[in-house]
């Protein structure tokens, strides 16, 4: 929807709405951060720890919108009002789209390994003996010299 085409009333409670899920964005987003510090993988510690200060300071540009929109709409300003509103709409988007890359930094979203995995081999006692990877010296060529005298 366009800013102009919402109501007043349906701006402020979407905007505290957008706040809301904002807010629960960058807590799920800490909760990865705090997995990475956890596993000490500094990699995708690095790469959360950067989506959550982003996050950051869209919640920030996005209650200060959201006070400017309260004031907007208390004093009837048309203009001010829909651009506050339009600023924390959009906040809203680029917070969901950094939730995920923070997920993907963490491998939510992609292939996940347990470094603490722990493999058990049994090996047959039927295999034969031996290093497959040297096999044995070929065995010696005899190589009988040809007759002293053709024999015709």
């Amino acid at each position: 929807d366009k800013a102009g085409d919402v109501p007043d009333s349906q701006k402020l409670e979407r905007s505290t709405q957008a706040l809301g899920g904002m807010r629960e964005s960058l807590r799920q987003v800490f909760e990865k951060v705090e997995e990475a510090r956890r596993t000490k993988d500094v990699v995708k510690l690095n790469c959360a720890n950067e989506k959550l200060t982003q996050i950051k300071g869209l919640l920030r540009i996005s209650e200060q919108a959201d006070v400017a929109l309260q004031e907007a709409v208390s004093k009837s300003e048309a203009a001010p009002g829909e651009h506050e509103f339009t600023k924390v709409m959009i906040a809203q988007q680029k917070v969901g789209q950094l939730r995920s890359e923070a997920e993907e930094c963490i491998g939510q979203l992609a292939f996940r390994t347990d470094e603490n995995l722990f493999v058990e081999v049994e090996e047959p006692d039927n295999l034969p003996g031996g290093d497959p990877t040297r096999p044995p010296p070929p065995p010696d060529l005899i190589v009988r010299p040809p007759p002293a005298s053709p024999v015709d």
